[in-house]
């Protein structure tokens, strides 16, 4: 995997927050997690801690919690994660499932078909969505998964290159096997619950979701969301209310490409205000169309730093995954753009039943 558009933290280099990210997630989950979240260490971190204690901790079985992220990853034809999480089924033994589930065939087993027709369904949240193909006491790990997921497809999607491994060697069957063997000593592994949030230590937090209270899943995803909203001062009023708005009529069954659906959305913002914009309705809704002209773009009119770069990509990322979360949990989508004087990034206000 390459890492594109900023440069980050190499591991012997790191300290603090992030280093301690490192260490627990190569620990974990095998790998030193979300290098491309670096630079923003509270996002980086929180990330992680979202992931980790919806998908690679808890009672509900890993292998299923992988389908979901596999299933997901192909709603959001994110070809890192896809080939990743399928590499993890693997590890676990699976794997006809992972070749089914790479391929986007239709699992053998009606538990695990369930379960990818429910996750792909997330990713069309204007669209009736399946009931759920899990108990109400996992709920919050596979709505977490599921969630966690739809905010790193798009990270990756904009901050990396997809290739899990040079030259696409993933692209072997031989070689995911051999890749999986890395991988079965910590799928396998039982992890304590809440282990994670001592990373999040200082990082101001989001509305905490009601379908995971009082659980680490909802301490976890309380600091992302406090985190990636943040990035909402590096856009003006004006951005915001557009990315609300495009998010908010956004119907993921035609996906948009660049061309008339962005300029169309941009026209109505300063020049000034467009690059910023751009970048951030490009992470909710298109992306692998983050390229180095948006990027540059957006450098030369701001004089933005990587650890910038992050914060607005998540900031489109996350708007993008509440309105998911509203349609997996049933609530009503977004909240009214901002009005004049509203505080940028304001945490949203639900009933009891919202979170």
């Amino acid at each position: 995997m390459s890492i594109r558009h900023i440069t980050p933290v190499p591991r012997k280099a790191a300290s603090g927050r992030v280093a301690e990210v490192y260490a627990q997630s190569v620990a974990d989950f095998g790998q030193a997690a979300f290098m491309m979240l670096s630079p923003a260490p509270d996002l980086h971190a929180a990330a992680w801690a979202f992931l980790r204690e919806s998908e690679v901790a808890g009672s509900a079985p890993r292998l299923g919690k992988e389908v979901v992220a596999v299933a997901v990853s192909h709603a959001n034809r994110c070809r890192f994660c896809i080939d990743a999480h399928s590499i993890l089924v693997h590890a676990l033994g699976e794997h006809r499932l992972a070749e089914d589930l790479l391929h986007d065939r239709t699992p053998a087993r009606a538990d695990h078909a369930k379960l990818v027709a429910w996750a792909k369904a997330t990713g069309v949240p204007g669209a009736a969505q399946p009931s759920p193909p899990f108990p109400a006491e996992l709920a919050a790990e596979y709505i977490g998964t599921a969630l966690s997921t739809h905010f790193n497809n798009r990270m990756y999607s904009a901050l990396t290159d997809e290739q899990l491994l040079p030259g696409n060697l993933q692209r072997s069957r031989s070689v995911r096997r051999v890749g999986a063997m890395a991988y079965t000593r910590t799928v396998h592994r039982e992890l304590t619950r809440g282990d994670s949030l001592a990373l999040l230590a200082g990082i101001p937090s989001g509305h905490a979701p009601a379908w995971a209270a009082g659980t680490p899943i909802a301490t976890a995803f309380a600091a992302l969301r406090g985190a990636a909203v943040a990035g909402g001062a590096l856009l003006g009023e004006p951005g915001r209310n557009v990315l609300r708005t495009a998010v908010a009529e956004w119907d993921p069954t035609h996906p948009p490409s660049p061309g008339a659906w962005l300029a169309q959305r941009l026209a109505s913002l300063p020049a000034a205000d467009r690059p910023a914009a751009r970048l951030a309705l490009l992470a909710a809704l298109a992306p692998h169309d983050v390229t180095d002209t948006e990027v540059t773009a957006w450098r030369i009119a701001v004089h933005g730093t990587d650890a910038d770069l992050v914060r607005l990509l998540a900031y489109g990322a996350i708007i993008a995954v509440d309105r998911i979360e509203d349609a997996i949990t049933g609530h009503p989508t977004l909240p009214p753009v901002l009005t004049t004087g509203e505080a940028p990034g304001a945490p949203r206000t639900r009933g009891p039943a919202g979170g």
